[in-house]
């Protein structure tokens, strides 16, 4: 006998009920928990899952740690003794041997609290008057040409940038040319190459940024534009400057002698001169290295969380132009450091410009000061032009770079 319940689509029997068969568990399926479709963590938790779909159902037990060397300070201190080294070697290495006791007495000689040492002249003379001035120019040009290749590459967005990017070469280089061949004094040399330099960069940036008007509001100047405007403004004043040599071969061999740089001639002058401007451009570029690792999400994004992209470009770009220059002016066009040295930092330390850029600017400084060591030695007497050295460091390192997995990533 059956009856209907009301709303039942089918009859159920009225007589005495069986026991009815426990159902048989579902198979979980992978990722799956044996409760409702929760995960395990979830389960301990009580938490409703929030993980994307697709991901482990199991988290790493610790926070990734990020690769390379560990902490900014960690990276910073491992560089600064680095640099040290750097700059005992560029005081103690040339025609006359000097020990490290050697050095520390003679610098001390020059401290209002010295002890009293007995240092030889000749050894107070060579490293206050030769090699310590060429050293700390060393330093200071190093730091920034590192420094602005690694900013440039971050407010680019473009790893194979360089601090000659926007023109700063192309215009130093004529300045110092018109010079040269106009039979100017020396003296004039770092005001000219300084002065080309800006103007260079700031007529880039402004066609840059006025053909890139029609962008977005949020990158307007943009990248592109600017990139665009500095290699046909670079074109052009080389151009000039290839006119220049030609029509005045008798120089010729003066001014190639400046375009490949070198810090022969290094004063306590020229490390005066361009003190301020390496001390302002440093920090500035150091205090934005937190927003320039905003901007590696991208321009839009960097938007979205409050970034004025376009007055962040402008800031840094002004800073690195202003180091750079000054940098160019008192020792000529060093090539391959602000490329090669941000790149195997990176390859180091990780990607993130809160290392990338001050170590970048130490490991620039000892760069450079080992470079310049190599060039005075490697043909003693004579000097090897320090661009030589740097561009037969920089060859190897990119074909290293053409073999490694790893550089490559790096690079996009």
């Amino acid at each position: 006998m059956t009856s209907t319940r009301p709303g039942a689509g089918r009859p159920t029997p009225t007589g005495p009920l069986r026991p009815s068969r426990p159902a048989a568990p579902r198979r979980s399926r992978p990722g799956e928990s044996r409760s409702l479709g929760r995960r395990p963590a979830e389960e301990a938790s009580g938490r409703p899952d929030q993980s994307p779909a697709g991901a482990r159902a199991t988290a790493p037990s610790s926070p990734a740690r990020p690769r390379g060397i560990g902490t900014p300070g960690r990276a910073i201190a491992l560089s600064s003794v680095v640099l040290v080294i750097a700059v005992l070697v560029g005081i103690g290495v040339g025609p006359v041997r000097l020990s490290v006791p050697q050095i520390l007495d003679a610098l001390a000689t020059r401290l209002p609290w010295h002890p009293s040492v007995a240092v030889p002249a000749l050894d107070t003379a060579i490293v206050w008057q030769i090699r310590l001035p060429r050293v700390i120019l060393g330093v200071l040009v190093g730091s920034m040409l590192a420094g602005g290749g690694a900013a440039y590459q971050g407010i680019f967005r473009n790893p194979l940038a360089d601090p000659y990017l926007l023109g700063v070469a192309a215009g130093a280089g004529l300045g110092a040319t018109i010079v040269i061949v106009s039979g100017g004094s020396q003296d004039l040399l770092p005001p000219a190459a300084f002065a080309g330099a800006v103007c260079t960069v700031a007529l880039t940036y402004a066609l840059g940024a006025r053909t890139g008007g029609s962008e977005s509001p949020a990158t307007r100047s943009g990248t592109g534009s600017i990139l665009l405007a500095g290699v046909a403004v670079a074109a052009l004043l080389t151009a000039l400057q290839t006119y220049l040599q030609q029509a005045h071969a008798q120089e010729l061999a003066d001014v190639y002698s400046w375009i490949l740089g070198g810090l022969s001639g290094a004063t306590w002058s020229d490390v005066w001169l361009i003190v301020p401007y390496v001390a302002v451009a440093g920090t500035v570029l150091v205090i934005h290295r937190r927003l320039l690792d905003v901007l590696r999400v991208g321009e839009t994004e960097a938007t979205s969380l409050g970034v004025n992209v376009a007055r962040l470009r402008l800031t840094v770009v002004i800073a690195a132009t202003l180091g750079v220059s000054a940098a160019v002016a008192v020792s000529g066009l060093i090539g391959f450091v602000g490329i090669i040295v941000p790149h195997a930092i990176r390859l180091t330390a990780g990607p993130s410009y809160r290392i990338v850029l001050p170590v970048s600017m130490i490991g620039g400084a000892a760069f450079l000061v080992l470079a310049d060591v190599a060039a005075r030695t490697v043909q003693s007497p004579a000097e090897v032009p320090i661009g030589v050295i740097t561009a037969l460091a920089g060859g190897p390192f990119f074909l290293f770079v053409l073999r490694s997995r790893r550089a490559r990533q790096d690079l996009t």
